[in-house]
């Protein structure tokens, strides 16, 4: 057995997951990978993704490590999110994803990075 963050998990696997998993944090994550990225951008760049899921996703990110927020106090309030070293860790992962997509899936390419 795991511990990590509170919870016991029965292989390193399975605290992946659960660092990952949600329909919008992958995304999150590779267009982050281009630099800091202000709370509109990312609304813009994930298509299909709700306010809430958007706000409640980051924050599970930031919460796990993964991202950085900067408020800055000017009115109204600018946001930003940043990818942390763990955060960035993450990016090869999402790589092969891609990758995965494209050539086993027969996708198009799509955004590349």
């Amino acid at each position: 057995m795991i511990e990590w963050k509170g919870k016991n998990y029965h292989c390193p696997v399975e605290i992946a997951m659960a660092v990952l998993s949600g329909k919008w944090k992958c995304l999150m994550l590779w267009h982050l990978h281009d630099g800091t990225k202000r709370y509109s951008e990312l609304e813009r760049i994930v298509p299909g993704v709700s306010q809430k899921m958007l706000s409640q996703q980051l924050r599970e990110l930031e919460n796990d490590g993964l991202l950085s927020k900067t408020v800055y106090p000017e009115i109204p309030p600018r946001v930003e999110y940043t990818l942390t070293e763990l955060g960035e860790s993450a990016f090869p992962i999402l790589e092969m994803m891609h990758r995965w997509g494209v050539g086993k899936l027969g996708v198009s390419e799509g955004p590349a990075k």
